[in-house]
């Protein structure tokens, strides 16, 4: 991949980011996601690379989506595999919470997952837990391992897990091993990414979110240096059958070089909302401000950029002709 791609796909978030800002805390989840495909789809036309995407989100809550196989790009550049979640968190935005992002993930074509969206169980560690956790060891097991390799005890440690009713059981596990919890009402990407950002407070994620979100976390966590280990988990016999077509085991642990292969892979994720790691879109006047986070597995390198766009002269965040 071409190194230029890392800013270019900042461009994308942001414009996703900045289109779904607008309707924060306005009760309209899909219309939030709608307009960050949107934007999302006109940025990426701009971007020389021909681009598929092989893992998108809209399925599962029937919102409005990029879906698998869409070609995105202008069809000259290098051939990317795709992974997309224009907003990473339509609740969140809906009812102006935290943590919401618009991300994308980018690799060499054939080297991300290709997998319906459908749920998968995650377990995400930072780069000083790397190796020490294993998704079907006990929770209590983890949590130790996680404490030992950051000289950490175990009161001192924090899990953070999607407050659904189905984690009721690894919430009270965490409890009664005497860990901390951050419970998240959404937002599981930046939940994982945290897991490698010692500021952010978090070690260690638990629990079944979007397998979409898995692969996208997984690039993330490869550019960082950290891991997540997934499983996916067929809601019913239709998608246990997809997966079967699709040649995918679905008793099988997907490691990180399941989920990304190769050396190369790039991360991009604006804020829509404020977070632990990321601010939120502002608007001022005639101009909006962004925060986003650009990672590239190949070179290591971590950039925070910070974003002022003129809403007169780029509406969509594209030069208009």
């Amino acid at each position: 991949m071409e190194r230029s791609l890392s800013m270019e796909l900042v461009r994308v978030t942001e414009a996703a980011a900045v289109s779904a800002a607008r309707w924060m805390g306005r009760g309209l989840k899909n219309e939030a996601d709608d307009a960050a495909t949107t934007a999302m789809r006109t940025v990426f036309d701009t971007i020389p690379m021909q681009g598929i995407v092989v893992i998108g989100e809209g399925e599962m809550d029937e919102a409005p989506m990029l879906y698998i196989g869409e070609e995105l790009g202008t069809g000259t550049g290098p051939l990317v595999d795709v992974a997309v979640d224009p907003l990473e968190g339509t609740n969140i935005v809906a009812a102006g919470g935290w943590n919401a992002l618009a991300v994308i993930a980018i690799a060499d074509k054939g080297n991300l997952l290709h997998a319906p969206d459908m749920y998968m169980d995650k377990i995400a560690v930072g780069p000083a837990a790397v190796g020490k956790v294993d998704i079907d060891a006990s929770v209590t097991d983890n949590l130790h391992a996680v404490a030992k390799a950051k000289n950490k005890d175990i009161g001192d440690v924090v899990a953070t897990v999607l407050n659904r009713e189905r984690h009721a059981g690894i919430i009270e596990e965490i409890r009664a091993a005497g860990a901390r919890i951050k419970l998240i009402n959404d937002g599981d990407v930046a939940a994982a990414i945290n897991t490698a950002f010692d500021d952010t407070g978090v070690d260690i994620l638990f629990g079944l979110g979007g397998a979409p979100e898995g692969v996208i976390a997984a690039v993330g966590l490869k550019c960082l240096g950290g891991e997540i280990q997934g499983r996916l988990v067929p809601s019913d016999d239709a998608e246990r059958e997809r997966c079967e077509k699709m040649g995918i085991d679905v008793s099988k642990v997907l490691y990180m070089d399941d989920l990304v292969k190769g050396d190369d892979a790039i991360f991009a994720a604006t804020g829509v909302t404020d977070g632990e790691l990321l601010r939120g879109v502002q608007f001022k006047g005639g101009y909006s401000e962004t925060h986003s986070l650009v990672m590239r597995s190949k070179s290591g390198t971590v950039r925070f950029v910070e974003g002022r766009h003129s809403m007169k002269k780029k509406p969509l965040l594209v030069m208009q002709d």
